[in-house]
């Protein structure tokens, strides 16, 4: 078998000097021009040439494993899935094995019955999260401990009506909840593909190191790609659909039984929205739905967190667009450290909570011992919101006077609110989101309930700068536009309201 190296070249990425060390971006640069080493043409396979139909009707996943088995003994190989619609159960991906698409070529989920169904959940004893995270091999497709691994084309994923969304069994019979997972696997492509109505997760990485996602268009029913203890990730050029739950979300959980972080991410030149579900796909972007389950708005977003037991370091979040969602939240709350994170030359447009919301939690949800999280590090440059929800303002949060959120930066920033507050809305809590009441510790901008002020909210802090800040408030608010708690070592520079109306006179304003 001959291989060659298939370099997938990126755009050098440019770190910011002040969040950056420069060990790592010597790093970064190998990392991402390095080869990886993937199949050539010297050995292909077709699946048709293993029984595969395509014919929407006949059950081909076992044709497809064969042709996946086929190619891993030959010390791997690509299989070409051609156009035609697949009916499938579980398939196992292989190292060393690529699993290409043609135009026209769709995995659809088929269902389960008595005598035939999908792989079964494997054991797995931590239980500091849910069920969705914590088991790969009860998905459409999946793999464990893998290496050199490529899923490309221009193929559809669809899980219409059978991947699940939370349950692990429909009519009685087991079923799958995840379009793709993967666990601890190392040179990852996923490249070209389009995925439809997922269940829990559209794609789910845990602890995956050397990770291109590419070129992908979820428009799905719960998390679009969830990135949970990986290292040295790029997600890029991705169009992610998902009102219900989160877009593109990192994670840190327990789930490998180990404490790991997610760090060395960069998510760039992506789109994220909360449109009803189907309609990014086919072009119409309704938006007929008007709320998540949790009853807020459309989600949609880019996330760090919830899970957060292994915390976040050295995450670049840019050139990105969110439409019709939530804004950029970064939460820790499982005793993680998130520190040096970038989110820049970002468009918001259509937020229906907080644009900004950083928040340092006490849930702790792990092992005995496990501590209190920390954050620092956070900047956030050249952004523009435009009509976003006035309810929850932003928020920076940290979790007690001991527990601070510091080192926080908004730098050249735009924001538009649409305004409409009374204070009688904030005595009454009127418009809030009560679903979060049975939960008040959950991290969620509507957790923490209509907002004293119109645009900021700074909470148990230390060190947060404004600079070129420019607030429009939409509609008249009666609420002041800064409130500070615990708020130690805040300076404004440059800080505008339309009109001109600047929060201080002096060039900077520091509040103890």
């Amino acid at each position: 078998m001959r291989y060659r190296s298939s370099h997938f070249f990126l755009n050098i990425i440019y770190f910011p000097l002040g969040i950056i060390p420069s060990a790592f971006r010597l790093f970064l640069f190998f990392m991402l021009y390095m080869p990886i080493v993937l199949p050539s043409c010297a050995w292909q396979c077709n699946v048709r040439d293993y029984g595969a139909k395509g014919d929407g009707v006949q059950i081909d996943s076992h044709a497809i494993n064969l042709a996946i088995d086929d190619a891993s003994n030959h010390g791997g190989g690509v299989v070409l899935v051609p156009a035609g619609v697949y009916m499938c159960y579980s398939i196992h991906l292989k190292s060393n094995v690529t699993l290409q698409f043609d135009s026209g070529a769709v995995i659809r989920a088929a269902m389960p019955t008595a005598g035939q169904t999908y792989d079964l959940p494997e054991e797995n004893e931590s239980s500091y999260q849910d069920f969705g995270h914590s088991h790969w091999q009860n998905s459409l497709i999946w793999g464990i401990d893998l290496h050199d691994v490529r899923i490309c084309g221009n193929g559809l994923i669809d899980g219409t009506d059978v991947l699940s969304r939370g349950s692990a069994r429909l009519r009685g019979l087991p079923v799958a909840n995840k379009a793709l997972a993967l666990r601890e696997c190392r040179h990852v492509v996923v490249e070209g593909l389009r995925f439809l109505n997922c269940g829990h997760f559209a794609m789910l990485f845990t602890g995956v190191d050397s990770l291109l996602v590419q070129d992908v268009t979820i428009d799905s029913n719960r998390d679009g790609i969830d990135i949970d203890c990986c290292e040295d990730v790029v997600v890029r050029r991705c169009s992610v659909n998902t009102l219900n739950d989160d877009a593109i979300v990192l994670k840190s959980s327990y789930a490998l039984g180990r404490l790991k972080a997610t760090a060395r991410v960069v998510v760039e030149d992506c789109l994220v929205s909360g449109y009803d579900v189907g309609s990014f796909l086919n072009g119409t972007m309704t938006v007929n739905t008007t709320a998540a389950p949790d009853r807020d708005g459309p989600t949609g977003r880019i996330k760090l967190g919830t899970e957060s037991n292994g915390g976040f370091h050295d995450i670049v979040i840019r050139r990105c667009e969110l439409r019709h969602c939530r804004g950029v939240a970064l939460e820790t709350v499982d005793g993680g450290c998130m520190e040096r994170v970038e989110v820049s030359d970002i468009v918001m447009t259509d937020i229906c909570n907080a644009p900004f919301y950083v928040r340092l939690g006490g849930r702790r949800r792990g092992p005995d011992g496990t501590p209190v999280s920390s954050v620092r590090g956070i900047r956030f440059a050249n952004i523009v919101v435009k009509d976003a929800d006035s309810r929850y303002a932003s928020i920076v949060a940290g979790l007690d006077s001991c527990s601070v959120v510091s080192d926080v930066e908004f730098c050249d920033v735009s924001l538009q609110y649409r305004g409409g507050i009374t204070l009688d809305d904030v005595a009454t809590q009127r418009g809030s989101n009560t679903f979060f009441t049975r939960q008040p510790d959950y991290p969620e901008p509507a957790a923490h309930g209509i907002q004293p002020a119109s645009c900021f909210v700074l909470t148990n802090v230390d060190g947060v700068r404004f600079k070129n800040v420019e607030i429009e408030i939409l509609s008249s608010d009666e609420r002041p536009k800064i409130v500070m708690q615990n708020a130690r070592d805040v300076s404004f520079s440059n800080v505008t309201y339309v009109g001109n109306r600047s929060i201080g006179h002096a060039s900077r304003m520091v509040i103890e």
